[in-house]
């Protein structure tokens, strides 16, 4: 018999009844360490008070709100990331994947709008994800999620992650832009340079291209800016955020100079929820906390106290982890055993972590963790390492 919830995930069978920052409390009061933190999205931890004040404030005023009328809120977050960005306009919705859906829809509606319909086909690249829509899964390009969905939408030419030559030779005359997540976290973990991601600007500058980003799990101070593409000196026509935005409610949106969304006028798209009270009241207090003075420069200094103590755990288990890799807070551990053995061990050892591709587990904590979970952190992955090696060894012996 089917699941009264839609199976469609292999779910760990563990269920938390509240958190606090980085830790999760099961309903028999058992503790865990968060380094998923929803897959990038608390950024600020569980039950941060400023975004529980903001909320529990909102909820006793207005909910929700048909975007025929302004409100409030969504101008004051749209203002407030205009003044932190690249960006003149946005559009509000309520995840990743939507705010994909829009960039998309404005790239191909900036060149319609000038007259060059045919320029429709956007340039990605192998090892991307995007969103689990139609459109997503078919710029992302992933085999197993184009599976027994018909035929993929048409528009999308995959080459492989950070080879420039091959993006020049996929320019035709009906390319239209360029969409790239500057670290794949999906992918691996995998982080274009920053001399790769300047020489995309200099090509769309130069063919007429625009550049999207997706920074969905990278951005909002994941690796230490604001915007992963700080660290590049390069600006995006159009980039797509959600997750940390929210904070741990859902909100996305589709960031865009004013020439790249020339063509998105009234009625041209659209969102029920999108830019709703409760959701601008949490992502507006997200802001409060991460454009702080010294908030992003104390992640800075976090991702530099954790990396070193990874290194030290590479070094002491040589047979579980051959690389650390990633951009600040977005930290991939690439395993010699199963990357699901690992984190099997970790959950053991009352830590959680998602996995990713190219047998990598991911490290996502909240950016304003401290010592002391840094500490806990490392102490769960030495274990969970002796773990798996111990697992090596026995299996070892039997086998002689």
């Amino acid at each position: 018999m089917i699941d009264p919830v839609l199976p469609t995930y292999n779910r760990v069978d563990l269920v938390f009844e509240r958190g606090e920052g980085a830790w999760l409390f099961t309903k028999d009061g058992q503790r865990y360490l968060d380094f998923t933190a929803g897959i990038a999205v608390n950024v600020l931890g569980h039950a941060h008070p400023h975004l529980v004040a903001a909320l529990t404030e909102q909820a006793g005023k207005v909910w929700h709100l048909s975007n025929v009328f302004r409100i409030e809120g969504a101008e004051k977050l749209a203002h407030r990331l205009v003044e932190a960005t690249f960006a003149d306009t946005m559009f509000f919705t309520n995840s990743g994947a939507e705010a994909l859906e829009c960039a998309i829809k404005m790239a191909r509606k900036y060149h319609y709008a000038n007259g060059a319909p045919e320029r429709s086909r956007i340039v990605t690249f192998e090892g991307a994800f995007h969103g689990r829509t139609l459109a997503t899964i078919a710029a992302g390009g992933n085999a197993k999620y184009l599976e027994g969905f018909g035929p993929a939408l048409e528009g999308f030419d995959q080459v492989p992650y950070g080879d420039l030559e091959a993006v020049k030779a996929a320019i035709g005359p009906e390319t239209g832009a360029i969409l790239i997540e500057p670290v794949q976290g999906e992918g691996g973990v995998r982080s274009a340079s920053w001399p790769f991601l300047r020489a995309l600007r200099a090509l769309c500058d130069e063919k007429g291209l625009l550049l999207v980003l997706d920074e969905v799990q990278c951005g909002v101070g994941r690796t230490g800016k604001f915007f992963a593409h700080e660290w590049a000196g390069i600006t995006p026509d159009i980039m797509a955020v959600a997750k940390g935005i929210g904070g741990g409610f859902p909100v996305g949106a589709c960031l865009a100079k004013e020439e790249a969304a020339k063509g998105m006028t009234a009625g041209t798209h659209g969102s029920t929820y999108g830019g709703n009270p409760l959701a601008m009241s949490v992502a507006n207090a997200v802001l409060d906390v991460v454009l702080a003075d010294g908030f992003l420069d104390q992640v800075q200094a976090t991702t530099t106290r954790l990396r070193q103590r990874l290194a030290e755990l590479k070094d002491r288990h040589p047979a579980v982890i051959a690389e650390v890799r990633g951009e600040g807070l977005l930290i991939g551990l690439r395993t010699l055993v199963p990357n699901g053995d690992l984190i099997a061990a970790m959950r053991a050892e009352h830590m959680l972590a998602p996995a990713a591709a190219e047998n990598v587990v991911r490290l996502l904590p909240p950016l304003n963790i401290g010592e002391a979970e840094i500490d806990a952190a490392f102490t769960k992955l030495d274990a969970a390492c002796a773990r798996i090696e111990t697992s090596l060894a026995a299996s070892t012996g039997a086998a002689a």
